[in-house]
């Protein structure tokens, strides 16, 4: 009998006993979801909580809607982020529209994971920029020692990549950007050199990174600055950091598992090399998978030259025992 109520008693959860959650978790319409990477959400200590109408790093008397509306012009209504109506028919529309998604119905809609790099080298300062400043809201940043950070449920319409939005998944990675060979001023900047190589150097005026891992040093994967084309104009960029690939790996692989219509490749061109520009609106309307903010809008260019696409991408089909790509694009027989 002493044993049969030991038993039962491990079936069950006491009332008000916490759940541990193992910190890898993405939210996706309420329910969570291991990554195997380290991912801080909105409601853990340290998150970034896009849900929130003030302003997050304006001092506290000064950061309310009816403040910041009279502060900052390009922020006009309360929330950052919308809602995800197309396919929906109305009467889908009206069940979710007050938060009740069911991840089937998400997953009809949601087919594009949509890169960028942040061009403020730090995820705490580019909240800071999207959130306070600009009006704008993403579901992931990453930082430069690989911690992804979720801002909102992906059941909610960031706005990150204008005509993708409602269909797509956003992520800001910490990344200076890409400029012209002959514009190296930021670049100098945020790169240096010391025995090992090339080294991040967060300039001296940030006082606050926000950096998880105690005394990161940033290093970009490939010591040298890549040089590449992308929207028809010669930039050259720092790649990510090692750290910031394994987290990017891990999280498109968890993301391609749970929106099945995310497949994992790139848009790629006749020469099966990944499209280094705007595809065209009848290609991004039927177009599902990985793909940069410059496949989307002729005025941008992230995540750049230095992206390497083939790394995530192949990476992302081992973790889920996929076939690989051949070269230059296709599963390889």
């Amino acid at each position: 009998m002493m044993l049969a109520t030991v038993l039962l008693a491990g079936c069950f959860t006491r009332p008000g006993a916490p759940l541990k959650r193992k910190g890898d978790e993405i939210v996706v319409a309420g329910q969570l979801f291991h990554t195997g990477t380290r991912v801080v959400t909105w409601m853990d200590a340290g998150g970034y909580d896009a849900y929130r109408v003030e302003r997050r790093f304006a001092p506290f008397d000064e950061s309310s809607f009816e403040k910041t509306k009279d502060a900052v012009k390009d922020i006009r209504t309360p929330a950052r982020y919308g809602l995800r109506r197309d396919p929906l028919a109305p009467e889908e529309i009206e069940r979710v529209r007050g938060g009740g998604w069911d991840l089937p119905t998400l997953q009809k809609v949601v087919d594009q994971f949509v890169m960028h790099y942040d061009v403020c080298g730090l995820s705490r300062t580019c909240f800071n920029v999207l959130h306070d400043h600009r009006g704008l809201s993403i579901h992931f940043m990453l930082d430069l020692d690989g911690t992804i950070y979720q801002t909102l449920d992906l059941k909610e319409r960031a706005f990150h990549a204008t005509t993708s939005n409602t269909r797509s998944v956003g992520i800001e990675i910490a990344n200076m950007g890409a400029y012209p060979p002959g514009d190296m001023k930021t670049l100098n900047e945020w790169y240096g050199r010391d025995a090992q190589g090339t080294v991040i150097t967060i300039p001296a005026r940030i006082k606050e990174t926000g950096l998880l891992t105690k005394d990161f040093l940033g290093r970009p994967a490939r010591p040298e600055p890549v040089t590449g084309v992308i929207q028809n104009t010669t930039l050259v960029q720092y790649d990510l950091t090692p750290q910031q690939y394994a987290a990017l790996v891990k999280l498109t692989a968890a993301l391609a598992k749970v929106f099945p219509k995310i497949t994992l490749d790139a848009p790629r061109g006749p020469d099966g090399k990944v499209v280094p520009k705007k595809l065209a609106d009848d290609v991004l309307k039927g177009y599902a998978g990985v793909l940069g903010h410059y496949h989307i809008q002729t005025n941008k260019t992230d995540p750049g030259p230095a992206f390497d696409w083939e790394r995530v991408l192949a990476g992302a089909r081992r973790e889920l025992g996929l076939p690989e790509l051949a070269p230059g694009g296709g599963v390889r027989k």
